[in-house]
């Protein structure tokens, strides 16, 4: 099946042969479900803080800031191309016809294409926009009265204008402001500041795509300065590629290797799951993680910034009391049964871990072997909100490989969709995941912890696409938030619906949340 160039290639790309195989068993086999227990509900798998709950974890975090090495990991190498799909359709399918512009009239709902040209002003974007009409001697307005709406969006997402669809999302404007407009780049810098900073030091890492790095690089370092500036911290910036030993192979739909035209192998991204590689690498007691596009105009950020902070609170707190009791086993060589038994309520009531059921209680080396392995594993606190239609993972109990019962975040394809059962349970989940995180990867001796060997292997994707008109299967890794963080202790917390402002399309720019309203 694979030949000498083959094995060379796979080896330049730095993955391992074994894992090839791996993979390819993956196309044939598929991967497990997940068995789901319950939904995590309030009371159930679900924290909900309270203002004096807020206040104290926000105090602890501000208490311990000096001491800890914190950074804020985001995850910005998406395309914006995504964010204008619609308006790809429109250039294709615009003619400028009266039956054209009576089909444009007809929805006029928030989503259509209707409402974008006719909030056009409102987006943070349009000033430049405007300006690259005028260096064209063009006029924008004229354009909008002569129904030439397929030369606005050229000049909008194409080279000859502002290219926006051939750039990283983090670089499109996002937020309008009285003095200036701001990126979603630059909406992480000033968020980073309100709870990430050290001493007046916030340290940011950006994953980033290598067509963009020097886009980004640039921008970053034009605006950083103003910022330094403005709000008198220092700005610690570093970046990093998803590694290419994170692709996976694709295979056509008999699940034999693909090959292009040149007869090479062909490999694809790994799916966001391939950033476990990236995070591996960050190196601080505490980790913030927010999506690129999950940013909101200054007026809203206090909710984030309260929130993030009591999530370094509770992270320190449940870190504290575990370094103690792994500390106490560790070097105490009586270990007694009461000991054990406030370490087994820990585990259930605080970190929400239900041991096997042939965990034998008696057996003394046997639950404390349980224990080391259930408490030195790397903590995050999640963010959950309540599900009001947003797609999006979900907060389970789910069944580990051990036996034992832990809270998981639950994608759509790791549900059985014929499993009755697992359908009435889903019915009753009441909360979806935004992707909201802290994460402490460091044991109780402070050495990091190798992420990798807290990744569930068999929480992988596969899925359909095509390539040069060709069917092919691509496989995406054990999702970041999902299956590669499976083996990790993990808090669920109920943040408001207010922290959570993803923009996936055009008009999620035009929702009052990322309007700033002066």
């Amino acid at each position: 099946m694979f030949s000498k160039k083959d094995l060379k290639q796979i080896k330049k790309k730095g993955i391992d042969f074994p894992e090839i195989e791996t993979q390819i068993n993956n196309f044939k086999n598929g991967f497990p479900y997940l068995e789901i227990v319950a939904p995590a509900i309030i009371d159930n798998g679900i924290i909900v803080l309270n203002d004096e709950e807020k206040e104290k974890y926000i105090k602890l975090y501000d208490d311990n800031l000096d001491s800890k090495s914190v950074v804020k990991f985001v995850p910005a190498s998406g395309a914006a191309s995504r964010m204008f799909r619609n308006l790809f359709e429109m250039i294709e399918n615009y003619q400028g016809t009266e039956h054209d512009y009576l089909r444009l009239l007809a929805d006029r709902s928030f989503n259509s294409l209707f409402y974008i040209y006719e909030h056009m002003e409102e987006f943070a974007f349009f000033d430049e926009l405007k300006n690259i009409f005028i260096e064209k001697k063009l006029d924008i307005h004229d354009c909008f009265k002569k129904r030439n709406y397929t030369q606005i969006l050229s000049l909008l997402l194409f080279k000859d204008g502002l290219n926006y669809s051939n750039l990283p999302k983090g670089l499109i404007k996002f937020h309008k402001y009285k003095k200036s407009n701001r990126t979603a780049f630059e909406e992480h810098l000033v968020e980073g500041i309100e709870y990430s900073a050290v001493k007046r030091n916030v340290t940011i890492h950006f994953t980033v795509s290598p067509e963009h790095y020097k886009l980004i690089r640039k921008h970053i370092k034009e605006v950083k300065k103003y910022y330094e500036k403005k709000y008198e911290v220092k700005f610690n910036i570093s970046y990093s590629e998803q590694k290419s030993c994170t692709d996976t192979i694709a295979v056509n739909l008999t699940n034999e290797p693909l090959r292009d035209s040149d007869g090479k192998l062909v490999f694809r991204p790994g799916g966001h799951g391939a950033l476990l590689e990236n995070l591996n690498d960050i190196q601080a007691d505490i980790i913030f993680v927010k999506n690129i596009d999950n940013v909101v105009p200054d007026r809203l950020k206090q909710e984030t910034i309260i929130y993030k902070k009591a999530f370094a609170g509770i992270l320190i707190e449940y870190q504290e009391k575990i370094y103690k009791y792994l500390y106490q086993i560790n070097n105490t060589e009586d270990i007694n049964d009461k000991l054990i038994k406030e370490i087994l309520n820990f585990l259930h009531t605080k970190l929400f871990i239900i041991p096997p059921e042939n965990l034998n209680i008696k057996d003394k080396k046997k639950v404390i072997t349980y224990i080391k392995k259930k408490l030195n594993r790397p903590i995050r606190i999640c963010g959950m909100v309540k599900n009001e239609g947003e797609p999006g993972g979900g907060p389970y109990w789910a069944k580990n490989s051990d036996d034992s019962v832990s809270l998981q975040i639950v994608e759509g394809s790791q549900f059985n969709p014929k499993d009755k059962k697992q359908k009435k349970i889903i019915g009753k989940a009441t909360y979806f995941n935004p992707v909201d995180l802290i994460c402490a990867t460091n044991n109780y001796k402070g050495k990091k912890f190798d992420l990798l060997k807290f990744r569930d292997n068999n929480t992988g994707f596969i899925s359909k696409k095509s390539k040069d008109g060709i069917d092919l299967k691509a496989l995406e890794l054990p999702g970041l938030w999902n299956g590669a963080m499976s083996d990790w202790n993990t808090i669920f917390v109920e943040v408001p619906i207010i922290t959570f402002n993803p923009v996936k399309t055009i008009n999620d720019l035009l929702r009052k949340e990322h309007q700033e309203i002066s």
